[in-house]
């Protein structure tokens, strides 16, 4: 009898050890646009569960078309049903989420703000609304130069005097007479080559109260500077395919097809990925600056992953989400794992930032000290609930029209844009 009494006894005990034990594994919905992401993630929830054994995550990830995905999220959200957990929303998207008085998305602060000081706020601020911070950004985005250093040293320029960018319009010239390749191309249907000047230039499509400035003149200056790169200097041409994604823009640029590149330091993985034949040629450096002592980048591009009202485990979906990104070891795999520039500068200097990997194989090491030096030299970018709109306009109008048509003029197609976005 009493044999049978301890089984029951053991019997019990495992039952409740293995009842307590489901009921501490939650699960979370994750929508993304990107397969990357996911990979991430998954990573991340390994790392959660190693560090939380009394609460462990299991991640459901679905990853969508990116038109999809925002639609699909948006309808959700307006209809109160439907939504997952958390989520990835694009920069360019962002806005269109946090439109109304309350937005549907859960505020991030009680883990950004601890962290803040150590970061490059201007990210946090591009998903932010009254205060409150409700994207998490995957990167600063750091816009930078990639240069041709065999072009350069053909040409007998240094690429370490390149200071403003009427060093880099003459340097352009030398290189160009001397290996026949155009210093640098431009993007005439997407917005990588214009948006980050203006931004560069301590201007942007909206001032802070929301007003409409894309008409400016420095804006118009900035237009009219690239305009000039390709018909007055002939340094510059437009990119082939029309942007610097396209499989014909990266076959270009794999054949040595120009000497420099503008765009932000996420493009690294498009070299590593689509450009075998630079390796060991490329190198990184800040962008030239307007003038002396001012700016030398720009942040550009995101995506902010969010947390849904319609969770049921908001706090466990922030904290996670806190920890997934923003932690010290999340932050140097951001770099390790993606090759993305994390927002978190605290971790810049780091033995892991500094270690061998694709990266440093393909551009040279001291990556991040580059990045260091210009941390200060990022504006924030004003999104409103017009910036959606505004980046179709830029895309799809204003830099064709003035730099491939050529069918009006900078000053003309940018008030033209201005007048639609008011």
């Amino acid at each position: 009898m009493k044999k049978v009494f301890v089984l029951l006894l053991v019997i019990a005990m495992l039952t409740v050890m293995a009842v307590s034990g489901l009921a501490k594994e939650t699960r979370l919905t994750y929508w993304t646009y990107q397969e990357l992401h996911k990979e991430f993630m998954d990573d991340a929830v390994e790392v959660w569960n190693e560090k939380n054994p009394d609460n462990q995550i299991v991640l459901e990830t679905s990853v969508y078309p990116y038109d999809q995905m925002h639609n699909k999220l948006l309808i959700a959200l307006q209809s109160g049903v439907g939504a997952p957990d958390l989520s990835d929303i694009e920069i360019s998207k962002f806005a269109n989420y946090l439109k109304g008085k309350t937005p549907q998305l859960v505020p991030l602060n009680d883990v950004v703000e601890p962290v803040l000081d150590k970061t490059i706020k201007a990210r946090f601020d591009n998903y932010s609304k009254g205060g409150k911070y409700y994207g998490m950004p995957f990167h600063v985005g750091a816009e930078v130069m990639y240069y041709n250093k065999e072009y350069l040293d053909a040409a007998g320029v240094d690429v370490d005097e390149i200071v403003t960018w009427d060093d880099y319009v003459e340097a352009g010239k030398k290189v160009k007479a001397a290996t026949g390749k155009p210093m640098t191309t431009i993007e005439v249907t997407e917005h990588w080559s214009y948006y980050p000047l203006i931004s560069q230039a301590g201007s942007d499509i909206f001032a802070p109260d929301g007003e409409v400035i894309l008409d400016n003149e420095t804006n118009i200056k900035v237009l009219q500077f690239l305009k000039d790169m390709i018909y007055k200097h002939e340094i510059a041409i437009p990119a082939p395919g029309g942007f610097h994604h396209s499989e014909e823009y990266w076959a270009f640029m794999n054949n040595g097809g120009a000497a420099s590149l503008m765009m932000p330091i996420w493009y690294m993985g498009r070299f590593v990925q689509y450009m075998p034949d630079l390796k060991g040629k490329m190198i990184i450096r800040p962008l030239p600056a307007w003038e002396e002592g001012g700016n030398r980048s720009a942040g550009m591009g995101g995506t902010g992953t969010v947390v849904t009202i319609q969770s049921k485990h908001k706090d466990l979906a922030v904290n996670f989400l806190g920890e997934a990104k923003l932690s010290k070891e999340a932050s140097k795999k951001l770099w390790t794992v993606l090759g993305f520039d994390p927002v978190r500068w605290d971790v810049w200097d780091s033995p892991e930032m500094k270690a061998d990997n694709d990266y440093t194989d393909y551009f040279g090491k001291g990556i991040f000290d580059i990045l260091l030096e210009i941390k200060e030299e990022i504006n924030p970018t004003v999104i409103t609930e017009k910036y959606p709109k505004a980046i179709d306009l830029l895309k799809k109008n204003v830099s064709f029209k003035a730099l491939k048509e050529q069918s009006m003029t900078p000053e003309e197609v940018l008030k033209e844009a201005a007048e639609e976005l008011k």
